[in-house]
């Protein structure tokens, strides 16, 4: 099944900004609908009542200089 990126966004944040929005993503996907935004675009998604949710946690080790690189990543995921 081929990908087709919706909606992305990448930057630098805070701890305390992180949590922040990811505090107002729980609001909207609690209520149902997530409103995406960045400097450049926006989208809306509504989230079914049930959804898969995966944590995942990665250690990346850079193999010629050693650098260890950690994500922790929030996956949610449904059909239609």
């Amino acid at each position: 099944m081929p990908e087709e990126i919706l909606f992305k966004t990448e930057e630098q944040r805070t701890r305390a900004e992180i949590a922040e929005a990811l505090t107002a993503a729980a609001d909207q996907i609690e209520s149902g609908a997530v409103h995406l935004e960045s400097d450049t675009e926006d989208r809306d998604v509504n989230v079914p009542e049930n959804s898969r949710f995966e944590v995942e946690l990665e250690r990346l080790t850079d193999s010629e200089t050693g650098e260890e690189r950690y994500e922790l990543e929030y996956e949610i995921r449904w059909t239609k």
